[in-house]
């Protein structure tokens, strides 16, 4: 298998952190932000990455988004399962990472751009590195007034959370699922912020478990 990927970016993360716990072998692939849109859209019609390549006769060739990735790998190899096996803990596990994709995971991509841009330019300064983070930052329309309310949106899901956690080891029952994954990976970003490294140390315990048990290197800041 081949994945299709950004490297700095959490949603790839997420399937990469889901492939390494369900310990299947595969190749990653780095692609350059804007260049990348000639290689994925002929392959899956979107810009969006992570795509992963199955390269296996009788499955499809191309699979874009990280939920899609999660339950392709499920029905391709299902152990260890990443899905609950009650309904009801299953439905919950994905609205709780529908969330966390397409709401804290976007916040966390403001928030972090931002800091890049002014405190954080010191964790790489070069030529190249500012390009990028001007690239995203402009694309995202990522300003004072939007990261502001990415502040607030962070601020109430790490609240949710911090109960959730302290209730149990795992977000939704009683083992690993597609909620933990996606808040590991999503949220990751923030450990090289030190406001959130200093005022969430649980919230980097339970993204280090569970980059540990998926057998994935640790993020920035936690490495």
């Amino acid at each position: 298998m081949l994945l299709l990927q950004f490297s700095t970016s959490h949603y790839c993360r997420k399937a990469r952190l889901a492939l390494g716990y369900k310990r299947i072998n595969y190749k990653s692939e780095n692609l350059t932000p804007g260049l990348h849109i000639l290689k994925v859209k002929p392959l899956t019609g979107l810009t969006t990455l992570p795509v992963l390549l199955p390269q296996i006769e009788g499955q499809p060739q191309a699979i874009a988004d990280s939920t899609k990735i999660f339950q392709f790998l499920e029905t391709y190899q299902p152990e260890p399962p990443l899905f609950l096996p009650n309904h009801e803990q299953q439905t919950e596990a994905w609205m709780l990472e529908d969330w966390l994709d397409e709401s804290i995971g976007t916040a966390t991509r403001f928030v972090y751009y931002q800091f890049r841009a002014g405190e954080g330019k010191q964790i790489d300064p070069s030529l190249s590195s500012q390009i990028v983070i001007g690239v995203v930052r402009k694309q995202y329309g990522i300003n004072n007034a939007t990261v502001e309310l990415a502040t607030s949106r962070l601020a109430t899901a790490l609240e949710v959370l911090s109960i959730r956690w302290q209730k149990s080891d795992y977000l939704v029952g009683s083992s690993l699922s597609v909620a933990d994954i996606a808040a590991a990976a999503l949220l990751s970003p923030l450990a090289l912020i030190p406001h959130y490294r200093q005022g969430y140390p649980w919230l980097f315990e339970r993204i280090v478990k569970v980059h540990q048990l998926c057998s994935e290197p640790l993020p920035p800041g936690l490495n």
